[in-house]
């Protein structure tokens, strides 16, 4: 298993590729008859079924696949397609003059205050700040842990389960860094309570893991935390007497939001 100092999580950024093309091409397609066809002696493990690439990427389901390939200009390798059970290599397909979705997400958001991280509640819901399709992607975009309604800052969501418990996994002790506005000065001893591994939240059985705390000013505080327990931050400053009035999240783990807006979101190279 991969350490959570050598992920590699790299953010991709405007001026970079999002996605490395493969370096080389099969021969072009030809067609018989309206059906896309390949020569017999050439095998290509990516081709799959246009209606399940759809399907699974959240265009359409399968059943409306047929609707949705007429009403789009869909094209594999520079060639229309008009056929759902045509097997095609998602690399070269194009929707509207667009590549692929790719076939799983990872994606860097900067949650706004007053945001949902759910798929039910009522109210203002982060998945209402992504493409539509990706709400209806198989398997279901989710996100790496939650940021409660009042918190804002970075948050990960992915449709990929196994990364899913790679990055919320108790054992590998990511790193996640944030920012505390309190309602009352801090009184001093915080920094040693936090970083003592002795702390113990109301309803919990084991103590804290020892966390690190940054004085930015007599009402702010930077807090670095290697679990992610239930409201945690909120919970260690009312264990210490005090209320946190904002708290954003930074980092987690080597990834930061840089330059990105409330509201924002990109794309997020997946790591190895």
């Amino acid at each position: 298993m991969v350490g959570a100092g050598s992920w590699g999580l790299a953010v991709i950024a405007k001026r970079q590729s999002s996605f490395v093309r493969r370096q080389s091409r099969p021969p072009r397609v030809t067609t018989d008859e309206g059906r896309l066809t390949l020569p017999n002696d050439l095998e290509l493990p990516t081709m799959i079924r246009l209606d399940r690439i759809l399907s699974s990427r959240g265009y359409s389901t399968r059943s409306q696949a047929k609707g949705f390939v007429r009403h789009h200009d869909i094209l594999f390798d520079g060639k229309k397609v008009e056929r759902v059970d045509d097997k095609v290599d998602p690399a070269l397909v194009t929707i509207d003059g667009e590549p692929l979705d790719p076939e799983s997400l990872f994606i860097l958001m900067n949650k706004p205050v007053g945001y949902v991280c759910s798929h039910r509640e009522q109210g203002d819901l982060i998945y209402s700040l992504l493409p539509e399709r990706w709400t209806y992607r198989n398997p279901q975009v989710a996100t790496v842990g939650r940021l409660d309604k009042d918190t804002s800052g970075l948050l990960l969501l992915t449709d990929d389960g196994q990364l899913l418990h790679r990055l919320t996994s108790p054992k590998h002790h990511v790193p996640r860094v944030y920012l505390a506005t309190l309602d009352r000065a801090l009184r001093g001893d915080e920094a040693k309570i936090f970083q003592s591994g002795a702390l113990m939240l109301e309803d919990e059985e084991k103590p804290l893991l020892p966390a690190e705390m940054e004085v930015l000013a007599e009402t702010q505080a930077r807090l670095t935390l290697h679990e992610g327990r239930y409201h945690q931050v909120r919970r260690m400053f009312a264990a210490v007497g005090n209320h946190v009035t904002a708290l954003h999240r930074e980092k987690f783990g080597i990834i930061a939001l840089d330059d990105l807006q409330p509201g924002q979101y990109r794309l997020l190279e997946k790591p190895g």
